[in-house]
């Protein structure tokens, strides 16, 4: 445990999983509280989706940490390695959350006004995301091998 909190990246971590997971649980009651409103008990599409998503990442957050506290690599690399996929998983969720308050898609990439940029977005996310856990598992199997 003591490995954890000694690690500013995997601080840095377990502090967005806290927030994801208290959101996923803020939107689950969002989604309880549609389903009671609704005539078939039915929630919009993107409420469903921010719900599961904040969940999911809280649990993908605790995963960076854990990689990131034994990880070979130094804590400043770490950390870098950390912030942009946490930064990518808060940034997807507060969009489903907007996309779930205006109702007006079930599918924001078709739906959408402006395909390049969101594109583009998606080919930094997936970048981020990939590159940042892609560090701390190198990390991870430098340290085992060594």
């Amino acid at each position: 445990m003591e490995t954890l909190l000694n690690n500013p990246a995997s601080c840095i971590a377990l502090a967005a999983s806290g927030i994801y997971f208290l959101v996923g649980l803020l939107t689950g009651l969002w989604k309880y509280l549609c389903m009671r409103k609704h005539p078939q008990a039915e929630t919009p599409h993107y409420v469903n989706i921010a719900h599961r998503a904040a969940l999911m990442y809280a649990f993908s957050a605790q995963l960076l940490a854990v990689f990131a506290a034994i990880s070979a690599f130094q804590q400043w690399v770490n950390t870098l390695a950390v912030i942009p996929p946490l930064l990518f998983f808060g940034i997807a969720i507060i969009h489903y959350i907007q996309l779930g308050l205006t109702t007006t898609s079930n599918n924001s990439l078709r739906d959408s006004t402006d395909k390049a940029k969101d594109y583009l977005i998606l080919n930094v996310l997936a970048t981020a995301e990939i590159g940042g856990f892609s560090v701390l598992l190198l990390g991870f199997f430098v340290r085992i091998a060594a």
